[in-house]
C-alpha cells in the first residue's frame, strides 16, 4: 500500500504520466467486471469493446477526480464512474431497436393475456409456441427490454446549479418508512418466485448476484460453458419477469 500511496502522490500532485498509467492499469479489472456485468442482457448487436471503452473513460474519470483526503476507497468511487459512464453511453445511444421494442411488447400483451386465459404464470416455451418465436428469442428480447427499463428508470434530471466535475453518492440506505415496507414485499415476492425456480437456476442467480461471480466464473465452477450459463440466467430472469418488473416501477 506504501508503493501505491506514492503512485497516487505522483499522479495527484505531479500528474506523473507513469504513474498514472500504473494506477490505471491496476485498477482496469473493474473496468472488466463492469462490463461483463451490464454487458449480459445487452443485445449482440452492442458491441462489448463499446462497452469496454465506456468503462475506460469512465475509469480515466476517476483517476482525475479522486481525492485522496476523503474516506473513501477509490474502487467504490472508480466503480461509481465506471458503471455511471457505461449506463449514460448507452442512454445516448437508440441501442434497443424499433423492433425489438414492438417485439419486447407484443411478448409482454401474449403473457398477459394467456395469463388471463389460463389464469397462471406462462412459460418462455408457452409463449415462444403462440408467436412463432424460439425460447431462446424470447429471452433475449425479454431481458433486453427489462434492461432498456432499469436505464430509463436510473436516469435523473440534473440540477442546473449542479457542476458538471462535482461528485457524490446518494445516500441509498435511508429511505421512507413507504420505500422500506414496499423493498421489503417486493424482496419477500422475489425470494418466494425464486424458491420456485430449478436448483441450477437458483445457484447460477445466487453466485452472480449475491457472490457477484462472472458468467465465465460460474462456468467454470459449474462445468459449463459461459453461454449454457447464460441460457440458464435468460430462462431465470424471463421466470421472474413480473417480480423484477415491480421492483424497477416502486
Amino acid at each position: 500500500m506504501g508503493e501505491e500511496l506514492l503512485y497516487w502522490h505522483r499522479w495527484l500532485d505531479d500528474r506523473d504520466e507513469q504513474a498514472g498509467d500504473i494506477l490505471a492499469n491496476k485498477y482496469l479489472p473493474l473496468v472488466n467486471y463492469h462490463v461483463q456485468r451490464i454487458s449480459v442482457n445487452l443485445p449482440k448487436s452492442v458491441s462489448r469493446d463499446d462497452i469496454h471503452s465506456l468503462g475506460l473513460m469512465g475509469l480515466f474519470d476517476a483517476l482525475e477526480k479522486f481525492d485522496l483526503s476523503r474516506d473513501l476507497k477509490f474502487e467504490t468511487y472508480a466503480s461509481f464512474r465506471i458503471r455511471g459512464a457505461i449506463i449514460d453511453g448507452l442512454r445516448k445511444e437508440d441501442w434497443l431497436p424499433r423492433n425489438m421494442r414492438e417485439k419486447a411488447k407484443l411478448i409482454e400483451a401474449t403473457i398477459e393475456r394467456l395469463e388471463q386465459k389460463k389464469m397462471r404464470n406462462i412459460s418462455s416455451a408457452e409463449v415462444a409456441e403462440e408467436l412463432g418465436l424460439t425460447k431462446e428469442e424470447v429471452h433475449a428480447i425479454s431481458n433486453e427490454n427489462l434492461l432498456a427499463n432499469v436505464l430509463s428508470m436510473d436516469e435523473r434530471p440534473k440540477d442546473q446549479n449542479e457542476e458538471i466535475q462535482s461528485f457524490s453518492i446518494r445516500d441509498e440506505q435511508t429511505l421512507s418508512p413507504e420505500d422500506t415496507l414496499l423493498k421489503k414485499e417486493v424482496l419477500s415476492e422475489i425470494d418466494k418466485q425464486i424458491q420456485t425456480l430449478g436448483e441450477k437456476e437458483q445457484l447460477v442467480l445466487d453466485l452472480f448476484y449475491h457472490k457477484e461471480l462472472t458468467l465465465t466464473e460460474i462456468g467454470h465452477i459449474l462445468n459449463l460453458s459461459t453461454s449454457r450459463i447464460s441460457q440458464i440466467h435468460s430462462r431465470a430472469l424471463f421466470k421472474l419477469r413480473n417480480v423484477l418488473q415491480k421492483s424497477i416501477y416502486s
